[in-house]
């Protein structure tokens, strides 16, 4: 818990900001894109603490992003997490975009998009996607699920949602959610969508876990009436 609270300490909004949306860019439309022509489906998971798409056919087997480096399997092909986007496709033997769509884009990146993650921001949101991922999987037998919508990872469970956002325009530091389809009332609601704590303030996996269950307990108060 100590250092993570120190590298959120360390590293600026600006550089967790600038450091999401090529993560965010890399995710929409190379990882989440190469799975789409593969097998129609955008999902991303965490593997082995990592974010990764699923198993695909053929090749690429899998992509993921592993301490500033794109792996590509089954190879092993590493290329740095550095340059223009679609650079980092080509180099990987993909193709950068989206097809079909199932959501309008969201990242804001093209293929001359510079990525230049910082190396601490960038373990800060895979530190919160690893944290968000057990504790869902603890919660709820549910797979937890990474969409590149949002790249929040997630679950929903009797209506309400359950999951870690790597920061949005709501909070730019990673925070775990509960998010009722129907809003409640009370204090313990406190964002626009339901509840949000920052993951500094939670004590890892278990206090990310023990904000799911509290979350779960609070739901069960009927919505507010409209």
């Amino acid at each position: 818990m100590t250092s993570h609270h120190s590298s959120v300490r360390q590293v600026s909004a600006d550089l967790m900001v600038a450091t999401r949306v090529s993560v965010h860019g890399l995710a929409e439309h190379v990882l989440a894109a190469t799975e789409r022509r593969a097998t129609g489906s955008i999902r991303l998971y965490v593997r082995a603490g990592y974010l990764s798409t699923a198993d695909l056919p053929g090749t690429p087997a899998r992509l993921e992003l592993r301490d500033g480096t794109i792996v590509r399997h089954p190879d092993g092909l590493a290329v740095p997490f550095h340059g223009p986007l679609g650079d980092l496709a080509e180099q990987l033997g993909v193709e950068f975009g989206l097809p079909d769509p199932p959501y309008s884009p969201a990242s804001g990146c093209g293929p001359a998009h510079f990525a230049d993650p910082d190396p601490q921001a960038l373990a800060l949101l895979t530190a919160a996607w690893r944290i968000g991922d057990g504790a869902l999987r603890r919660f709820d037998q549910q797979t937890p699920v990474i969409w590149p919508e949002h790249l929040d990872i997630g679950i929903t469970v009797d209506a309400v949602n359950y999951g870690v956002s790597p920061g949005d325009a709501f909070l730019p530091w990673p925070y775990a959610y509960v998010g009722p389809h129907e809003l409640r009332p009370g204090p313990f609601w406190n964002a626009p969508f339901g509840a949000a704590r920052p993951m500094s303030d939670l004590e890892g996996e278990d206090g990310v876990l023990a904000f799911f269950a509290e979350g779960r307990n609070q739901a069960a108060t009927p919505p507010a009436h409209r």
